[in-house]
């Protein structure tokens, strides 16, 4: 599975009997951001933390993470870490799923203030609707790149090599 949403649970195989290989979307998703330029990698919340880390380490960039406060599903209130130099730099928020597009609305809303140049988006799974997507482009966003694992007009970092390259892994005499 490529990135699956495991914030409360650290390892699938404590849910499976066979064996799980776990991918990570960040070097196809590094490959899709339109600018080669080092990024300040942003995750929207704690939980993301382990995708802005992964991303960062595919671009050669610093990463951070918001503070989030959920108060309902469209009621969000995000928190940059104290003293961040944003003004000037551009950032890439980068989660696991997309799907009403909120938290990353007020990401890009916050970054925006704080003074980023430019703010991209990069997503794993899209889930979110066209009003979503439009909410995301008014915020701020310049680019939103996800995966193909999920159909959807932002799709521009295919997961097939990553994918063939782990079936290949799984075949070869010394695999798993």
């Amino acid at each position: 599975t490529v990135d699956p949403h495991l914030h409360r649970t650290a390892d699938l195989s404590a849910s499976w009997t066979t064996p799980v290989t776990v991918l990570s979307a960040a070097p196809v998703l590094a490959a899709a951001l339109p600018d080669p330029a080092t990024p300040l990698v942003v995750g929207p919340d704690e939980e993301a933390g382990a995708w802005a880390a992964a991303l960062a380490d595919a671009l050669g960039a610093p990463h951070v993470t918001f503070h989030k406060e959920r108060r309902g599903d469209r009621d969000v209130r995000l928190a940059l870490p104290e003293g961040l130099a944003i003004r000037g730099r551009s950032a890439v928020l980068v989660d696991d799923v997309c799907s009403t597009g909120v938290t990353l609305e007020r990401a890009t809303e916050r970054l925006r203030a704080a003074g980023a140049v430019s703010v991209d988006i990069a997503v794993t799974h899209a889930l979110f609707d066209d009003e979503g997507l439009a909410r995301l482009k008014r915020a701020g966003a310049r680019w939103i790149v996800s995966s193909d694992s999920c159909r959807h007009p932002t799709n521009a970092a295919p997961l097939a090599d990553l994918l063939a390259a782990a079936l290949r892994g799984e075949l070869a005499p010394d695999g798993p």
